[in-house]
């Protein structure tokens, strides 16, 4: 799903990240209204980083179901209330590679099931062998990718694995080009030492 200008301008309320802070502090306290509030504030957000990351509106939709539901349950660890949008993105970026693997597992499960291979076949000259190692390599990097810090391996993610703008990062992130250069470049720095080792 590509970010439109339209979708974009929608989108583009301030965030005023003080009162945000104040509102976890309410829902906190017990205030019920207050996290309904963060909720309004930050779910159009949420859901379009959703969709775009799953491609499916009706994953997007469950993704943010858990993502709200997971918020409100830790909401109790976040040791500052003005990082909850910063939080939030962290959970729902883990929500959603959590469903894609498992909207993937099934896929290729119905696919079996039906008769139909689950990946392209093998080149003729590529031994089975081969065929494995090279799909174990991709599974490695992919979990050390997932390794990183949060901000790094979301951007690294995103950008790589999703194919998305580093503008379009950048904006369903809350954070400038510069910030998403900066962590494609210390994330792929990173993963190269982890990877050489």
């Amino acid at each position: 799903m590509q970010i439109t200008e339209e979708r974009r301008w929608v989108l583009t309320a301030e965030i005023d990240y003080t009162y945000i802070g104040s509102l976890v502090d309410r829902t906190l306290a017990g205030d019920s209204d207050a996290f309904a509030e963060l909720y309004a504030a930050t779910c159009q957000k949420q859901y379009l980083f959703s969709c775009c990351y799953l491609k499916d509106e009706n994953l997007a939709q469950d993704a943010l179901q858990e993502t709200y539901i997971l918020a409100l349950k830790n909401l109790g660890g976040l040791q500052d209330g003005k990082l909850f949008i910063s939080w939030l993105n962290q959970i729902n970026f883990r929500v959603c590679y959590r469903l894609q693997n498992r909207q993937q597992r099934y896929n290729n499960e119905m696919r079996a099931f039906e008769g139909v291979s689950e990946t392209a076949p093998a080149p003729v000259h590529d031994s089975p062998e081969a065929h494995a190692i090279r799909l174990d390599d991709r599974e490695y990097i992919l979990q050390q990718v997932m390794a990183l810090p949060p901000s790094e391996s979301q951007v690294i993610f995103l950008h790589y694995y999703k194919e998305m703008k580093i503008n379009d990062i950048a904006y369903l992130m809350d954070l400038s080009r510069s910030t998403v250069k900066r962590y494609l470049a210390s994330g792929k720095a990173r993963l190269s030492k982890s990877l050489s080792r």
